[in-house]
C-alpha cells in the first residue's frame, strides 16, 4: 500500500513540475480539440497515455526526440500518432519534439551536415574543391543534392542517437526523482518515530 502510495505521489509530482517550469507543455483538451488529432483523440487521450510512470516517460522523451529530428515540421502530430502503440507519455513526447522549432532548425542543419558527413567520412574539403571545380559544367546541382542527403542522413543519425540517450538518461532521471523521493519520506518517517520514541521514555 506504501509503495502504491509512493508512486502515484511521484507521477503527480513530476506531473505538477513539469506543467509549472513548461507551460508550453499541451493539455489533453487543447490536444483533443486540435483538428488534424481530432479523428483518433478518444484513443490517444487515453488517461494510460497521460500518466508519468517509469515506463511512459522514457518512452516519451525518446519518442519526443526521435520525432523532433526525423521530421522537424509537423513533428508534434507524428510524435502523438506514434505514442499510441508505443505507449509512450503523449504531452511529454509532443513537448520533447520542440527541440527543433523555428529558431533552432538552423543550428541543427549544421549539426546533421557535421555528423553525416562524420558517419559517412566525407572529406569536406574536398568537398568544397569538387563543388567549384564541377560548377561550371552544371556539377553544382549533384552537389547541392549530395550535401542534402548528407544533412537527411545526419538528421536519422540525430533522431536515432539522440532518442537512445534520451531514453536511458530519462530513465535514470525517474529512478533518481522516485529514490530521492522515498529517502525523504523515510527520514520523515523516522523522525517521527525517534520523537514518538523520546515522548515515551521522556
Amino acid at each position: 500500500m506504501g509503495t502504491e502510495e509512493t508512486m502515484s505521489s511521484n507521477k503527480t509530482f513530476l506531473a505538477d513540475l513539469l506543467r509549472r517550469y513548461l507551460p508550453a507543455m499541451p493539455s489533453r483538451e487543447e490536444m483533443a480539440g486540435n483538428k488534424y488529432l481530432r479523428p483518433i483523440a478518444h484513443r490517444f487521450l487515453s488517461p494510460e497515455l497521460w500518466r508519468f510512470t517509469r515506463r511512459s516517460v522514457p518512452r516519451g522523451v525518446a519518442l519526443g526526440l526521435f520525432c523532433g529530428f526525423i521530421i522537424p515540421i509537423g513533428q508534434i502530430f507524428l510524435a502523438a500518432f506514434m505514442a499510441l502503440p508505443a505507449r509512450a507519455n503523449v504531452p511529454l513526447a509532443a513537448l520533447v519534439t520542440f527541440i527543433t522549432n523555428p529558431f533552432t532548425f538552423p543550428f541543427w542543419v549544421v549539426v546533421a551536415k557535421n555528423v553525416g558527413e562524420l558517419v559517412l567520412n566525407i572529406d569536406v574539403a574536398m568537398g568544397v574543391g569538387a563543388a567549384g571545380q564541377l560548377a561550371d559544367d552544371g556539377g553544382w546541382l549533384a552537389q547541392g543534392f549530395e550535401l542534402a542527403g548528407v544533412t537527411a542522413f545526419g538528421f536519422v543519425v540525430l533522431a536515432v542517437v539522440s532518442a537512445a540517450l534520451g531514453f536511458l538518461f530519462s530513465g535514470w532521471f525517474w529512478r533518481w526523482v522516485v529514490h530521492r523521493k522515498r529517502a525523504r519520506r523515510l527520514k520523515k518517517m523516522e523522525q517521527r518515530l525517534n520523537q514518538r520514541l523520546e515522548a515515551k521514555q521522556g
